[in-house]
């Protein structure tokens, strides 16, 4: 599956779950940042130490408080991802 189908999946979860409409809008907007850095890779191609790479190149222009939000949305998608069955090449219990 390509990462805007896990989108697509984790935003109707997270619409059910009723997070708040800025929540939604925060995490569309680190996917669509997410997506314009790395490409709309098949999810099974992301593994931590790719998504550690990703982090530590956004950190270089990055407040601590806006790398902990972007950190807060790859965690909750990958989680999702995870407890789905979408994926197994994440090392969940280090991100949970």
């Amino acid at each position: 599956m390509k990462m805007t189908g896990l989108w697509t999946l984790y935003e109707d979860d997270i619409r059910i779950l009723g997070l708040s409409p800025y929540t939604l809008k925060a995490y569309s907007l680190q996917f669509k940042v997410l997506v314009r850095e790395i490409g709309n890779l098949n999810i099974e191609e992301v593994s931590f130490e790719f998504l550690r790479g990703y982090l530590a190149k956004q950190s270089q222009h990055l407040k601590p408080s806006s790398l902990g939000n972007r950190i807060r949305f790859l965690r909750s998608l990958f989680r999702f991802a995870f407890e789905e069955g979408l994926t197994t090449n994440i090392d969940c219990p280090r991100w949970i």
